[in-house]
């Protein structure tokens, strides 16, 4: 189970650190220029919020497990990227965005299984 949890939180984590990290860096017109075109739309803290929210999921996808260190936190920040997943998904739905729900859709189920995997390993 352990080496399951690592595959998928692993994966979900560079996701959320990539994506999180870019709209926390970057503006939202110049998000819209690299294909999040729902970030103009939302104010600016918003966007550095959903941003940090993800970079903060990554970081509880890894850091308590690896340490040993309050280990309930791994599948508690997958859930927490269950949400933000949710929302996006419905954010894209509400815009028509349909297109970009696949990639929304892939990261919701590797973080169920995230947190299924970390509830079951380390909790």
């Amino acid at each position: 189970m352990q080496i399951a949890y690592w595959i998928v939180a692993g994966i979900l984590a560079l996701a959320s650190l990539a994506a999180g990290g870019l709209k926390v860096v970057r503006p939202p017109a110049k998000l819209a220029e690299s294909g999040l075109t729902w970030a103009p739309d939302f104010p600016a803290w918003t966007v550095t919020a959903i941003g940090l929210l993800e970079v903060l999921g990554a970081v509880g996808l890894i850091l308590p497990p690896l340490t040993g260190v309050a280990t309930i936190l791994a599948p508690l920040a997958a859930l927490g990227l269950v949400l933000v997943q949710v929302g996006a998904i419905i954010t894209h739905i509400v815009r028509g965005e349909v297109k970009t729900l696949v990639v929304n859709i892939v990261l919701l189920l590797l973080a169920v299984a995230a947190a299924w995997l970390g509830f079951a390993t380390w909790a």
